[in-house]
């Protein structure tokens, strides 16, 4: 959280905005620079765990899931995606008085969240619950299959 002059006024901050730019661009950071800045460094961390997990992803592609590597590549992408999906939901379910104690303190301006919000949080929960049993089945499904193969060649 930066700290700014008492001069400089500061602007009014939406929870559904935020809510949404947590839910469609998450791993970029949108949310964390909307709210913080650019020098947040959780907005940053997004960014450099986006980096890391593209290239792991696609490493894992091209090898079948059989890279070291592209695992431990693609783990960061992942936490910030998941990361990004809770930050809408718990943005999303805060109370408009809690919302506006903390970032719209000196605003005239009060937040009056409503159904889009509810949306927002309805779509993170189903689409991050679903990347996460995804993830989580392809994961199961390779380390039991590596161990499978290493059992058959033991046997022979």
């Amino acid at each position: 959280m930066s700290t700014r002059a008492s001069s400089a006024p500061t602007r009014f901050r939406s929870k559904t905005l935020t809510a949404l730019l947590a839910f469609l661009f998450g791993s970029l950071g949108a949310h964390r620079f909307y709210l913080y800045g650019r020098r947040d460094l959780f907005g940053w961390a997004h960014l450099i765990g986006l980096a890391l997990g593209i290239p792991g992803v696609l490493l894992l592609i091209a090898t079948q899931r059989a890279s070291v590597l592209g695992w431990a590549l693609a783990v960061p992408g992942a936490v910030s995606l998941f990361a990004a999906f809770l930050a809408a939901i718990v943005y999303g379910l805060r109370p408009d008085e809690k919302w506006d104690a903390q970032f719209n303190a000196e605003q005239t301006n009060r937040s009056r969240s409503g159904w889009p919000v509810i949306f927002v949080v309805i779509f993170s929960l189903f689409i991050g619950a679903l990347l996460l049993m995804t993830g989580l089945a392809v994961s199961f499904q390779t380390y039991f299959e590596s161990q499978g193969g290493l059992s058959t060649s033991l046997s022979q």
